[in-house]
């Protein structure tokens, strides 16, 4: 685990109350499942306009998304940012019925799978996705929130 470093910026947000040992713990059981190792990642917790603003400056895309991964992984080990829009997590648990933590846990999944090289994008890569995010929320740590 002396590996694993997993840091956490806020840009105009609070950082949701995670128990940090335990991301690290259901982070590298989910990379290992894909039989990788994790390195350096960085999660930057963010409002809409913060996430805008990074994907009009970064891929030219004029639009909201709940996360954006900059990924600097080298063959087995994943290392990447992930910049993640609160507002949006907040507003598609809202619109899946789906608690703000369940949706803020398949967010932070959803950017580690990426690292591990899944796609989401091609015809079919979704539904893939969606059967990993699915089974990395499974094994979620039952401490994965600070009290």
């Amino acid at each position: 685990m002396a590996s694993t470093k997993i840091s956490y910026i806020a840009e105009n947000v609070q950082l949701p109350q995670l128990n940090r040992e335990a991301v690290v713990t259901w982070i590298e059981a989910v990379a290992a499942n894909h039989e990788k190792r994790v390195g350096a990642l960085t999660y930057i917790f963010c409002d809409d306009e913060y996430i805008l603003a990074t994907n009009r400056q970064f891929l030219q895309h004029d639009y909201y998304t709940d996360i954006i991964t900059f990924d600097y992984s080298n063959r087995r080990r994943i290392s990447g940012d992930m910049v993640i829009s609160l507002d949006t997590v907040r507003s598609n648990a809202e619109q899946f019925a789906k608690t703000y933590e369940s949706e803020l846990l398949r967010v932070i999944i959803h950017g580690v799978l990426h690292l591990c090289g899944i796609n989401d994008k091609a015809p079919g890569e979704r539904d893939i996705m969606e059967q990993l995010e699915n089974e990395a929320l499974a094994i979620v740590p039952l401490n994965i929130f600070e009290e």
